[in-house]
This record gives structure tokens, C-alpha cells and sequence, in this order.
């Protein structure tokens, strides 16, 4: 679930030639799109967060240890895991609103969690890590906008600054939603072209809209997970004009909406640690796949 989500999204839906390609890839999952929960790992849409194995994290590594030579060698990262999990011990704190460009909006939020208890903040930082270290071994240089490190945040605007400070070629948020039941699968979120304030993203429409549709087509194909049925009209893509962190952003960048918490069957997914690591390598493989153009 996105940070900035208080306010009713507009939602555009933005096809990009894609349905015919998700279609295709389907074909290729040996579960199929929706396929059914992997919870080999014994986790499943009951499991408490104690008891949802999480992969350890894995620092970047120090000027002493140089990252390996691969594909993405040169090419920055940066990695926004959605929310904070200690954001509900500061609610004032992520109240207060922050300047988006055209408007204002809350600093963030705690985000969701399944109906067993496990958070959208701790899945989305299990993700990352996952996804930090397959980066890594491509080469690439990768960046968290925070790694459980601070009480709460960071806020909307300072994640946005984040990826444009260091230049990255590729920004993802990592999320799940809170949605219905009986809504399920993934969409990754697009930034629209919005010029406001401090908001112009008209030079990353673009090249986010590409970053975009690359993972939506490969977290097909490596999760067996179908596009939303809810959102984004079977693309898997979906625009948005009101998410701060988007607005802000003046590199390519995207939110994945990995699944919907709320659903029991994509809660099993989710709380799945072998889906999980599914999860980070289609987005690994998608990021991977814009950057070699």
C-alpha cells in the first residue's frame, strides 16, 4: 500500500501493449497466473509475523569489499521499502503533512497487514533485502532508502530525494495493498505527468512507463501471479497523479503493489518466504531488463 494513500487515487489505466505479452507469459508459469500458494517454507496466510521467516539482511558492501563485475556494473539502485514497521509508534510524527508539489500530504503511513497480523512494512523490507542482494551480484550499485534503521519514515518527499540525490537509474517502492477479498494479484503503479510546485515529472513518464511494464511482465512470469483484477483493467499497470513519492521523483521510478493482504489466498503468497524470494527476482529481473535496454 502506497505511503500517500489517504486521499481516493486517480487512476488511469495505462495498457502500453502489455495484455498481450502478460498473456503470453502466463502461459509459460508452471503455476499459472494466480497460481496456487507456494508454502513450503510453512508459512501460509495464518502465520503470525514471529513465525514468516524473513532473508537476512545484506549490507552494502564497504569500499574494502568491492561489488562483483556484472551486467549492471555502473548502474544505481535505489530500493524504497514501503513504510516503516515502528511508523504506528509515531503517529503524530507521519501526520504531518509534507509538500508533494501540488498539494500536501501525510508523511507516510503504517501501511496494511494480513488479517493474521503480518505487516506490509516487514514484508516490504524482506523483499528488499532480497532483492538489494540479486541486484548486487549483477553488479549494481544498491541503495535503501531505509533499512530499519530510523524510528519512523523516512516521509514521502526526503524518499523521493533520496532516489534523486543519487541518481539513480531505476527507483522501485516495494508494497502490498489492503484491499477487498476476492481482489487479488499484483499492479505496479506509474507516475502521470504532473507539473506543480516542486513536481515536474515530465522527463520520467517515459522511461518509468518502460521500467514498468519490464517488471509487470517478468513478475509474471517468475511468481505465477496474475495482473490485479482490480486495478490497472488486466494490465498489471496502473497511472496515478496523487503518490508524493512519484511527483517528486526525477528519475525513473515505480511502486509494485506485490499483492493484496487483505485476500486470504494472496495472503498465503505473501507470507510465503520461497514466493517472496519469487517475488524479488521477477522485479530483479525486470529492473535489469530496462537498464540493458
Amino acid at each position: 500500500m502506497p505511503y500517500d494513500d489517504s486521499v481516493p487515487p486517480t487512476r488511469r489505466a495505462r495498457p502500453l501493449l502489455l495484455a498481450a505479452a502478460l498473456a503470453a507469459l502466463c502461459l509459460t508459469t508452471v503455476a499459472g497466473c494466480g497460481g496456487s500458494p507456494d508454502t513450503t517454507d510453512g508459512a501460509g496466510a495464518g502465520a503470525s509475523p514471529s513465525a514468516t521467516p524473513t532473508a537476512p539482511a545484506s549490507p552494502s558492501p564497504s569500499p574494502a569489499e568491492p561489488l562483483p563485475r556484472g551486467p549492471l556494473t555502473g548502474r544505481t539502485v535505489v530500493i524504497d521499502p514501503g513504510h516503516n514497521p515502528r511508523n504506528r509508534e509515531h503517529t503524530e510524527k507521519i501526520n504531518e503533512k509534507v509538500d508533494i508539489g501540488t498539494g500536501r500530504k501525510e508523511c507516510d503511513t503504517t501501511g496494511t497487514s494480513t488479517d493474521a497480523g503480518y505487516p506490509e512494512a516487514r514484508f516490504t523490507l524482506d523483499v528488499s533485502h532480497r532483492l538489494r542482494e540479486l541486484l548486487q551480484a549483477q553488479g549494481a550499485r544498491v541503495l535503501l532508502t531505509h533499512d530499519d534503521d530510523r524510528p519512523f519514515g523516512p516521509c514521502i518527499d526526503e524518499r523521493a530525494r533520496i532516489g534523486n540525490e543519487a541518481k539513480a537509474d531505476a527507483v522501485v517502492s516495494v508494497h502490498a495493498d489492503g484491499s477487498a477479498v476476492g481482489n487479488r494479484g499484483f499492479h505496479v503503479i506509474l507516475p502521470a505527468a504532473v507539473k506543480g510546485g516542486g513536481a515536474d515529472t515530465s522527463k520520467i513518464v517515459k522511461s518509468s512507463a518502460d521500467l514498468g511494464a519490464r517488471i509487470a511482465g517478468h513478475f509474471v512470469r517468475t511468481t505465477g501471479s496474475a495482473p490485479s483484477n482490480y486495478i490497472g483493467g488486466g494490465t498489471g499497470l496502473d497511472t496515478r497523479n496523487d503518490l508524493g513519492g512519484l511527483n517528486l521523483s526525477t528519475v525513473p521510478k515505480v511502486f509494485v503493489e506485490c499483492g493484496n493482504m487483505r485476500d486470504p489466498k494472496d495472503a498465503a503468497l505473501l507470507t510465503s518466504a520461497t514466493w517472496r524470494q519469487k517475488a524479488a527476482q521477477g522485479m530483479a529481473d525486470g529492473i535489469a531488463d530496462h537498464l540493458k535496454g
